[in-house]
């Protein structure tokens, strides 16, 4: 295991190049000039030149990429062209939001739609699975706008059970107690149909395998095949799609954040593209690159742990 994970850790690295490779060359060749961008009105020659100098831009393609991989090795990139504060220090204060709000969002999600989706695999065919499946075929139909225009409508605005929207920098449990709660909710109406639908097809699938039947006719009970050799099996699959939405986490949900004024990573994402702000998106970018590398590593090894059966190679 240990060895695996070594080998995993140092195959992080040329990916990860790549990946500054990539995000490089479309900031700097397809994005165009960005000293152009902060000169703004004060378009001259010696304004030019000098905002070209302090960004390194007057020095040559691989100059400039070694200089970025320094940032990338550092977490150091450079002031936000649109605050000039520390881009190191924006993106430290954005992720607390989003964690407080998408990470719990996946925990209640987790919590909710997996134990319905059990139950409407155990009845499948019967009125229970129809009806489940009814229910999430027209959620599934309905835009995440409208759940969320209408439930902060509704909700906040006309019955005043929640805040229309805002934050607490002072005191994270005020804040998570007070300013999360219809936003997580709101979220899990969104996310909770696909959820059950998705984890049903792995419960069934499962169901209709060979070593199910050969413990029914063995006389082992439904209940106890369901919960100890079933739902062992299927969480392989729903490790994977909660491991693969983990680095969105980081990112948060762009449209909660940006509709109830949650200071979090997907808002100041929003916020660095509509200013143009390519440090901060630079520094997002590469902070979700890595996030997903990591737990595409943490996924291989809860699966070994879930399956003993497993080989990692």
């Amino acid at each position: 295991m240990l060895a695996y994970i070594l080998r995993r850790l140092w195959q992080m690295v040329p990916t990860l190049l790549g990946v500054m490779l990539l995000v490089f060359i479309v900031f700097n060749w397809v994005g165009g000039d960005p000293s152009y961008i902060l000169a703004g009105k004060r378009l001259s020659p010696e304004t030019l030149a000098n905002i070209r100098t302090h960004l390194g831009l007057d020095k040559s393609m691989p100059e400039q990429f070694l200089l970025f991989v320094q940032q990338v090795l550092h977490f150091d990139f450079g002031p936000s062209w649109s605050t000039q504060q520390p881009v190191g220090g924006i993106l430290a204060a954005r992720v607390g939001p989003s964690l407080m709000l998408t990470g719990s969002l996946l925990v209640v999600e987790l919590l909710t739609a997996l134990p319905i989706a059990i139950l409407v695999a155990y009845y499948r065919g019967k009125l229970v699975d129809r009806a489940v499946t009814i229910a999430c075929t027209v959620a599934m139909s309905i835009s995440s706008l409208v759940y969320i225009i209408v439930g902060q409508y509704v909700l906040a605005y006309k019955a005043g059970w929640f805040p229309v929207q805002g934050w607490d920098d002072d005191s994270i449990l005020g804040a998570w107690l007070f300013y999360i709660p219809l936003p997580l909710l709101l979220g899990l109406a969104v996310s909770l149909a696909p959820s059950v639908r998705f984890y049903r097809s792995f419960v069934v699938e499962e169901l209709n395998q060979d070593y199910v039947r050969t413990a029914r006719a063995k006389g082992l009970s439904e209940r106890v095949m369901l919960f100890k050799h079933v739902l062992r099996n299927a969480l392989i699959p729903v490790v994977t799609a909660v491991t693969s939405s983990l680095p969105f986490l980081v990112l948060g949900s762009m449209l909660l954040e940006r509709f109830f004024g949650i200071p979090g990573m997907g808002n100041e994402l929003l916020l660095a593209v509509d200013k143009s702000d390519f440090p901060v998106i630079k520094a997002i970018t590469i902070t979700i690159a890595i996030s997903t590398m990591v737990f595409n590593l943490l996924a291989d090894v809860l699966y070994k742990w879930i399956d003993p059966r497993v080989e990692l190679k």
